[in-house]
């Protein structure tokens, strides 16, 4: 399930709460997705990643990596696939 945490438009405050950009209403981070969200990149949403644990896995099968790692300057970062 993807969360507000997961869209670029997420401004956190503190661990407790966040700002849309978009709506500039107060969110919480485990809010579920609106419509209007765009999805950032993260490792989770890559295809190179290989989940190991729930908070962890590896990147290319030879680097660890968290699922919620910001991997928007990542070189090797493809968006995997939706069907």
């Amino acid at each position: 399930m993807n969360t507000c945490t997961d869209c670029k438009f997420y401004l956190p405050v503190d661990v407790f709460k966040g700002i849309c950009k978009l709506s500039k209403k107060e969110i919480l981070p485990d809010d579920s997705i609106c419509d209007k969200a765009e999805k950032v990149a993260k490792c989770k949403f890559c295809s190179q990643y290989t989940a190991e644990k729930d908070y962890l896995g590896n990147c290319m099968s030879t680097t660890l990596a968290y699922p919620d790692m910001n991997a928007a300057k990542c070189a090797d970062f493809e968006w995997i696939r939706q069907n």
